[in-house]
């Protein structure tokens, strides 16, 4: 894969050392971190122990050259919707967060490195699912 998109149980598994993730980033040309995960990641952060070492950890990640933050745009709202509307005719849901991770790796052709089974439910996207 040369173009990967980090969910937030990807990222964790990386900063705890999985061999799986850690590799499959290593290999990427590119690497993506959506701005929601970083939301997710930052709640998990001040209500843990470790925030100010976990923060700056985040930091020096996202300074890397090969990594991108993800914004959402108009793009990515307009996939976004396409993928809920199909989830909810399907009658599979999907935590809203995740959609919308999936929304901007479609709309950059990334490949979403997760261990969320759900993942799988979502055909818009590439997904790899790790176990760990």
């Amino acid at each position: 894969m040369n173009r990967i998109c980090l969910d937030t149980s990807a990222y964790s598994h990386f900063r705890r050392g999985d061999s799986s993730v850690v590799e499959m980033i290593g290999r990427a040309r590119w690497v993506g971190i959506p701005s929601v995960v970083l939301g997710e990641l930052r709640t998990g952060f001040l209500l843990g122990r470790q925030a100010a070492k976990n923060e700056d950890e985040l930091r020096q990640f996202l300074h890397h050259p090969l990594v991108e933050v993800l914004d959402v745009d108009d793009d990515a709202a307009r996939i976004y919707a396409d993928i809920m509307v199909a989830l909810r005719k399907a009658g599979t849901p999907v935590p809203t967060n995740d959609i919308w991770v999936a929304a901007v790796s479609a709309r950059d052709g990334a490949t979403v490195l997760t261990y969320d089974e759900h993942f799988r439910l979502i055909h818009r996207v590439g997904s790899t699912i790790l176990s760990g």
